[in-house]
């Protein structure tokens, strides 16, 4: 199992989120402050099998919208890996 940490725009964050939710994934929002995308942003928590890692990065990438300048960062996506889960 692996924990994704996607820390995204806030102006992407309900359609990543939107998108997410429609192919079975959970997510879990949390406003987040800082300078890592120098802007607002969104911190997710996904936690996946390992086999679903790609497609929920490739989610993430799809629901992104298309940066008005080309080197601007739209987020960035940690995966952890989780030793233990328990649904309480």
């Amino acid at each position: 199992m692996k924990l994704l940490i996607a820390v995204v725009q806030t102006a992407d964050s309900a359609d990543v989120a939107s998108a997410l939710l429609e192919k079975g994934f959970r997510v879990t929002k949390l406003a987040s402050t800082g300078g890592f995308l120098r802007r607002g942003s969104t911190t997710m928590l996904i936690g996946v099998e390992d086999e679903q890692v790609d497609e929920v990065i490739e989610i993430i990438k799809g629901s992104l919208q298309t940066p008005s300048e080309p080197l601007v960062k739209q987020g960035a996506i940690f995966v952890l890996p989780v030793s233990r889960f328990e649904q309480i």
